[in-house]
């Protein structure tokens, strides 16, 4: 199936100050996730952003600062657990989650879990997402592969929202894919 703009919710997982030091290949994941914020952006796609115990976890990086992006605080691994995530994201009535984010076998593989329960489908974006050991990040893309979770890239998600060459959101996005 494809990713699609008017379909999706893009989940950006804990990706705070004093954690995104601390997982591998941090630049690439930031990087990433900014591209994904930039298209959501452009295509309409409603983002929300977590933030697991902000008072010692600190707050979103200031790259991903995102003025469209509704921002809330957690304890609960899983986002679905957490009564503010739940609410916010059933209200968005779209039955796709695109899912960025730390860590990946923490937050990411039970946020993904408890959506497919639910009968979303999902999309983990392995080039944004991240934990601290490399063994980590590749048993949680196997784990969610199996469970029937799409495993994608940032450019893949860009390009199914985008759907065609030649429009202005294209045009907008193609020198950060370049």
């Amino acid at each position: 199936m494809l990713i699609r703009a008017q379909d999706s919710v893009l989940v950006v997982i804990d990706m705070q100050e004093r954690l995104v030091p601390a997982m591998q290949a941090p630049a690439r994941t930031i990087r990433n996730t900014k591209t994904l914020l930039a298209a959501a952006d452009q295509v309409e796609v409603p983002v929300i952003m977590t933030e697991q115990y902000p008072a010692g976890l600190g707050k979103t990086v200031p790259e991903l600062a995102s003025a469209n992006a509704v921002v809330l605080p957690k304890m609960h691994f899983s986002c679905m657990e957490d009564t503010d995530f739940a609410a916010e994201f059933r209200r968005l009535n779209r039955p796709q989650a695109v899912i960025a984010g730390m860590e990946a076998h923490i937050c990411v593989v039970q946020t993904a879990a408890s959506l497919i329960e639910e009968g979303f489908e999902v999309f983990v974006v392995s080039d944004a997402t991240a934990s601290r050991t490399l063994e980590s990040e590749q048993a949680c893309i196997a784990r969610l592969n199996a469970s029937g979770v799409g495993i994608v890239t940032t450019e893949m998600v860009v390009f199914e929202w985008l759907g065609k060459a030649g429009t202005p959101a294209f045009k907008t996005l193609l020198p950060l894919i370049k």
